[in-house]
């Protein structure tokens, strides 16, 4: 009988500690963009779409880079992302999260190259956890660059 409590204790318990582990937006920010400060680092593979990116954002890049493959052509997205460029040298990353439900306001700051810049990030709450629906930049938006609504 003891046990029978004990398992269901544990059970109850599961759940709980599963959303105490479920990272909040700006973790999730961190995750991308600390490792940039790191010299030798070669970049995030935004390439694996669904670790970072809502999913029809996701499908958009993705139906994109298979299709300039198969034209042995660059595909649409020419640079990383997360930086909007090609070339980085990161300095004094800082960034901030404002969460209403399901969505989330990202804002990260950094010194690229000895130039500030500013990246304007939307988030949705996915079953995998956060993802980014859009990343804005002086350059555009990811979304505008698939012709997404």
């Amino acid at each position: 009988m003891l046990s029978r409590r004990l398992l269901a204790l544990a059970l109850l318990a599961v759940p709980v500690a599963a959303a105490a582990q479920e990272q909040t937006p700006q973790q999730f920010l961190a995750s991308i963009y600390e490792p940039y400060k790191k010299t030798d680092f070669k970049g995030q593979p935004y390439w694996e779409i669904n670790r970072f990116f809502a999913p029809d954002l996701a499908r958009a890049i993705d139906k994109d880079f298979v299709e300039a493959k198969k034209r042995k052509e660059v595909p649409t997205l020419d640079g990383d992302p997360f930086i909007d460029a090609q070339d980085w040298k990161v300095e004094a990353i800082t960034y901030a999260a404002s969460v209403s439900g399901d969505k989330a306001a990202g804002a990260v700051a950094f010194t690229n190259l000895g130039e500030p810049k500013a990246v304007a990030l939307t988030l949705v709450k996915t079953p995998a956890g956060w993802r980014i629906s859009d990343i804005i930049t002086a350059n555009g938006s990811l979304r505008a660059l698939y012709k997404l609504k």
